[in-house]
């Protein structure tokens, strides 16, 4: 395991994660509003139906229509537990020319900044936090949430140290250190065979729940995401796509996916009597829009690994064989609305049902 267990950290590094995950959990709030409710409602706008996700796009290999959405927001965030070393920005692409400092978010235009503009603006126990987020959140490429490593009286202390970050570490390379930790290969990905190295490079994407050779935000996500591993912390990464219409999380728990569905009157009567509740709650507290007699809602599934995806007992060799599946759904769940404090996510089968 590349990360340790709360029971091998200090007192301080326990603090630390502790820390790290509450404001993780404010930050994934939001950007579920960001990626869903607030999509939903640029469709509502423009008066064009939302394209909601189908069940069946929520299975681990399933495939997603190739169109694009204007109105559904997209982007990629990375949060880390401790802070990226510099030698490894020759595939992280962080420099100075692109810290968030003032000159430099005035130079790229990113921000419509005033004179009076605050640097600690960008630091996520500042007030105004989100509202300088939410304007980057715009900025191609990815977002770099970090610990900053040179506050001495605040050593927990959170920032966006970083906007428009490329990921350029070659998918050939993301799926040879994948194959080579789950020993399907001894050293190099092409050790087998061209097509072996194909095969091999197929279920790197679904051992992230993804299409094959999917592109752009999502593939620039699980490269990192993969890359991360080398790093000896816990990392979080949001990706948000037009064309998956989903917010995905990828963690030390695995992978998730968060879409907007929709209930009719007779399921939304069903979900609340399961979980002993009127309807009136279940609207209150879970329901994010209303179309006619039906409910929009926020749904989750979170997947595990099968036990292809797992490494081999005893680190023993093994061969790569295309047709096992990687991952199956392990939760499937609704979400409250965010913001919703004192109402837990329900347990809901929508995929297989």
């Amino acid at each position: 395991m590349y990360w340790k267990i709360r029971e091998e950290l200090s007192l301080a590094e326990r603090l630390r994660r502790s820390y790290y995950k509450l404001l993780r959990d404010e930050l994934s709030q939001f950007l579920l509003d960001k990626a869903l409710t607030a999509s939903y409602k640029n469709f509502a706008e423009r008066d064009v139906p939302y394209p909601f996700v189908e069940r069946r796009e929520l299975k681990p290999r399933a495939r997603i229509p190739k169109e694009e959405y204007e109105c559904q927001n997209s982007f990629l965030v990375i949060f880390l537990e401790d802070s990226i070393p510099p030698e490894h920005k020759k595939y992280i692409r962080f420099f100075d020319s692109n810290r968030t400092t003032k000159t430099n978010l005035l130079r790229s235009k990113t921000l419509s900044l005033e004179s009076d503009f605050d640097r600690t603006q960008k630091y996520l126990d500042d007030a105004h936090f989100f509202d300088v987020f939410d304007e980057l959140l715009r900025v191609d490429y990815a977002l770099l949430l970090q610990r900053s490593p040179t506050n001495q009286k605040r050593k927990n202390r959170y920032s966006i140290s970083h906007f428009h970050v490329r990921i350029d570490w070659p998918i050939t390379e993301a799926a040879e250190d994948m194959a080579r930790d789950l020993r399907y290969i001894s050293k190099d990905l092409y050790e087998k065979g061209d097509k072996y190295a194909e095969d091999v490079q197929k279920k790197f994407f679904e051992y992230y729940c993804l299409p094959e050779m999917v592109g752009g935000r999502r593939t620039a996500a699980v490269v990192a995401a993969q890359y991360l591993r080398r790093i000896p912390c816990i990392s979080t990464i949001y990706v948000a796509s037009s064309e998956s219409r989903a917010l995905i999380r990828c963690n030390e728990r695995g992978v998730s996916k968060s879409v907007l569905i929709k209930l009719s009157s007779k399921e939304m009567a069903a979900v609340a009597e399961a979980n002993n509740m009127t309807q009136a709650m279940l609207k209150k507290n879970y329901m994010v829009a209303k179309e006619e007699k039906d409910g929009v809602f926020i749904f989750k599934a979170t997947y595990a690994p099968t036990s292809h995806a797992l490494p081999s007992e005893g680190g023993k060799l093994r061969e790569l064989v295309p047709e096992p599946h990687w991952r199956t759904v392990s939760y499937q769940q609704i979400l409250p609305k965010p913001g919703v404090w004192d109402w837990a996510p329900i347990s809901h089968n929508l995929i297989y049902s």
